[in-house]
């Protein structure tokens, strides 16, 4: 048998651990069983593919579990085979001893891995590094393996942390007393090679952890974030393993009856969308504020509105097309000859068919990286033939041009289809607009108004659709109400631009090989530039046709 070292204070009888540990049945294996979920073993995979990750999380949805299983495999495999020390550092003692409690009995299960020397969880000593270079002694839990590894719970000061090598789990991040201390001193570990797994659910917007995730998920840091709510682990079967380890009879009726019990225990909302949701509180509001809209909109540029009554729409295919591309020599191709040819351009659409108007923005990218709309382009009632006569003219003479994001939501998928097959994948980005979406790329477009890195132009209904976004239940989006449109009060808007802006700036952020630039000859070249700062109305034709810049 080993020699007990001289830190060792005593070992931790199972009495002392937490219920959710001395609950586990005694003959739980988790390999053999099956028993991860699907959020789960998603956690461990990525904490496998990256040194820095962090899981967003609804609270006892089971990372914490996970991360530990992996913790005793890490810590009972040679060096290797990926063997390492992990520490893991929770906001409160009880987190740390729950935390080993699982490792011990994953322990059990290995028990071929363990050394004949190994007394299960030990309370040692452990030499805590200060600030100013002196150390003190506090106890901490430790699991030692034969491999040379160890499993060790510290408490949450961030000097514990200072001068360890291996893998670290921050849980609960959000609840350190110091948070940020917390996570400026695990970046160190990065150095000589250490991995950091940083998991919690939300404690309100402000918090430096939700500022983390922010920042991730702009590009700002090289963490990747996984994020899993209380819905997504219910679907993959928290319940069931709900009823295993508590020896409850499953059924659908009882499952949905505990499903509500949950949710109905909260009685403040945003608390429950905070603890179950991964939503942080006070996270409502305008996304981005009109101040900083104003700011990225240093003069009045170009946009192009084309709204058509149903006559023209009834008119035959030749007949539609013909003036279209009368349409598109009047005001489209003046703006894009003006084009800088040595600087690449993307673009970003918003479709729409009836309600609400098309929206479809170009971007440039300037010498100094700043991106900038120099038009764009809006069309109501338009047939989708239409829109896509005019987009693709538009791609075809934007120079250098570095692909687009496009809505393929509801009908917008045929126009968007219908692109990346004549100009190919990943070149035009086919986008589904839903929750994850605006989760994981909106705040990059928040960031670049906040950074003043975006120009686009002074325009009443483009700021207007801008401030239609907000953030609700933590996700920056538009939400439901449409608003006048200042231009005509006949039509509703629904931030219709906003996307189309979005949408060009991320696709400015992709790394899509660009085409050669062939300039095109205008046909119908003219000097127009005066016309290019006002309003032009054509009411020549079938009913109400509008077209010109606005």
């Amino acid at each position: 048998m080993n020699a007990t070292p001289s830190d060792v204070i005593r070992t931790v009888s199972q009495e002392e651990l937490p219920p959710s540990v001395r609950e586990i049945p005694a003959g739980h294996n988790p390999m053999a069983d099956g028993l991860l979920m699907l959020h789960q073993v998603d956690w461990i995979k990525l904490c496998h593919a990256h040194d820095l990750a962090i899981a967003e999380k609804g609270r006892r949805t089971g990372i914490t579990f996970a991360s530990a299983l992996d913790g005793a495999i890490t810590a009972a495999s040679i060096k290797s085979a990926g063997g390492d020390n992990v520490y893991y550092v929770g906001d409160t003692k009880e987190k740390g001893l729950e935390f080993i409690g699982y490792c011990a009995h994953m322990a059990k299960v290995m028990a071929s891995a363990m050394g004949k020397g190994w007394n299960g969880i030990e309370v040692f000593l452990f030499e805590d590094q200060q600030p100013d270079g002196s150390s003190k002694q506090i106890t901490a839990y430790r699991i030692r393996y034969a491999t040379g590894f160890q499993i060790v719970a510290l408490s949450s000061n961030p000097a514990n942390i200072r001068g360890l090598q291996g893998i670290v789990v921050i849980d609960e991040a959000a609840f350190h007393q110091n948070v940020q201390a917390v996570i400026d001193a695990a970046t160190a570990l990065i150095i000589w090679g250490g991995k950091i797994r940083i998991i919690s659910t939300h404690n309100g917007a402000g918090n430096p952890f939700n500022q983390l995730i922010k920042d991730s998920r702009a590009g700002l840091n090289d963490f990747r974030v996984y994020f899993v709510s209380f819905d997504n682990a219910v679907a993959n079967g928290l319940y069931e393993r709900v009823c295993f380890m508590k020896g409850w009879e499953y059924s659908r009726e009882n499952e949905q009856a505990w499903y509500d019990k949950v949710r109905n225990s909260y009685t403040n909302k945003a608390a429950m969308l905070e603890e179950l949701d991964a939503v942080p509180r006070e996270g409502s509001g305008v996304a981005i504020p009109g101040i900083l809209v104003e700011n990225a909109m240093p003069e009045e540029r170009p946009i192009l509105r084309l709204t058509l009554d149903n006559d023209f729409v009834a008119q035959g295919e030749a007949y539609k097309r013909s003036w279209c591309e009368e349409w598109i020599n009047d005001r489209l191709t003046d703006l894009l000859t003006a084009l800088n040819p040595k600087q690449q351009h993307h673009y970003g659409s918003d479709y729409a068919r009836h309600a609400d108007f098309a929206v479809v923005a170009p971007i440039v990218t300037r010498q100094n990286l700043d991106r900038s709309v120099p038009f764009t382009i809006e069309m109501h009632n338009v047939p989708t033939r239409q829109q896509e006569q005019i987009l693709w003219h538009m791609i075809d003479h934007l120079p250098r041009f570095g692909g687009g994001f496009m809505d393929a939501t509801g009908s917008g998928a045929t126009l968007a289809e219908y692109t990346a097959d004549k100009y190919g994948r990943p070149l035009i980005n086919e986008v589904m607009l839903n929750d994850k979406w605006y989760r994981e790329n909106m705040g990059k477009v928040q960031n670049a108004f906040e950074d003043g890195v975006i120009e686009i132009p002074r325009d009443a209904d483009i700021k207007n659709d801008l401030r239609q976004l907000q953030l609700i239940n933590g996700i920056i989006k538009l939400p439901g109400l449409r608003t006048s449109d200042t231009k005509n009060a006949a039509f509703k808007r629904h931030g219709d631009s906003a996307i189309a802006i979005a949408m060009a700036y991320l696709a400015s952020l992709s790394d899509v090989e660009s085409y050669a630039y062939h300039s095109a000859t205008n046909p119908r070249r003219s000097n127009k530039a005066d016309d290019l700062q006002r309003t032009v109305r054509t009411t020549a034709g079938f009913g109400r046709r509008r077209g010109g810049v606005m």
